[in-house]
């Protein structure tokens, strides 16, 4: 019996944060699965792209991230696919990230979701400002600019 192919660097990365949002802090938070829910991340079945993170009573949630069944798992226990999952960050990161949601009206946007090191499963969120329709179009000429600019210095 041959042995299947291990998939390394499993990442789930949310690319519409990208667009949607200008980045400003960055932090790397664990969080709380159930059952097979680690399995089917392996597996490669998970979607960031609508997800959201809320701060409630002093705990940060995940909300709307979609974690397939895995079709090998007990049929009897299904998780609920868009449950909302607890995050786990020190106090300290959690009050800072409340308060510049209640002052600033700054959004917590899910960037992507790995495993560690250590074979744990990691979620990197952070405090985002959204953009304007014109700030999009702007990145986008951006993007195209240096992507002739590469492609001319290859034929060159």
């Amino acid at each position: 019996m041959a042995k299947k192919e291990v998939k390394k660097n499993l990442v789930f990365k949310n690319k519409k944060a990208f667009h949607d949002f200008t980045i400003l802090d960055t932090y790397e938070a664990g969080i709380v699965l159930e059952g097979s829910e680690v399995k089917a991340l392996r597996d490669g079945r998970a979607n960031l792209k609508d997800s959201f993170i809320k701060v409630i009573k002093g705990e940060v949630f995940l909300f709307n991230m979609h974690i397939s069944h895995l079709s090998t798992a007990h049929a009897t226990y299904r998780p609920d696919e868009r449950r909302e999952r607890k995050l786990l960050l020190h106090n300290k990161e959690i009050e800072k990230l409340h308060s510049k949601v209640m002052k600033d009206g700054i959004t917590i946007v899910a960037l992507k979701m790995y495993f560690n090191a250590k074979n744990m499963v990691k979620v990197q969120i952070a405090s985002a400002l959204g953009k304007k329709l014109h700030d999009k179009r702007e990145d986008l000429k951006k993007k195209t600019q240096e992507r002739d600019m590469k492609i001319a210095l290859k034929s060159f």
